[in-house]
């Protein structure tokens, strides 16, 4: 499923992704403001700013790994992800527990982050078709084209 989808199209996806979660952070905030609950718009930041951080550094990771001569790279990519997401749980656990707001707010907005991502890829998979060809959402939806794919499109 993955092979089909296209290298280039990976940054545009990070854009988006980052973009989209800078957008939900803030309205978040707001909105958490406005109903009085401070302390889980500004979890659901930090939670967002987690989700982003742990993004970045599954792609630092998968490039520091590729470069390697090691035949086993499964285990040290394995490694890493287990302790990066050690790390955000135990923040996360312990900030639930100083604080049931600011930590309901980080765990929704870690969940938020990987929704906006799982909705990114797709909408890039899509772009591309079950071949890879190229199926144009662009055009389902009425809009004009877009410059995020390969070919500029």
């Amino acid at each position: 499923m993955f092979a089909r989808f296209s290298l280039p199209d990976i940054p545009a996806v990070s854009r988006r992704t980052v973009t989209a979660a800078l957008i939900l952070g803030i309205a978040g905030l707001v909105g958490c403001i406005s109903f009085g609950k401070p302390m889980v718009g500004v979890g659901a930041c930090i939670g967002l700013a987690f989700g982003t951080l742990n993004f970045r550094l599954v792609g630092a990771s998968v490039i520091k790994v590729g470069k390697r001569e090691d035949e086993n790279k499964r285990r040290p990519l394995a490694l890493n992800t287990l302790a990066r997401l050690g790390i955000i749980s135990v923040v996360t656990v312990g900030l639930l527990l100083i604080s049931f707001q600011l930590g309901f707010g980080v765990l929704v907005g870690l969940a938020v982050f990987q929704l906006v991502l799982l909705a990114n890829v797709a909408r890039s998979m899509m772009k591309f078709g079950p071949q890879g060809d190229g199926l144009d959402i662009d055009a389902l939806d009425g809009a004009e084209p877009s410059d995020d794919r390969p070919g500029g499109a």
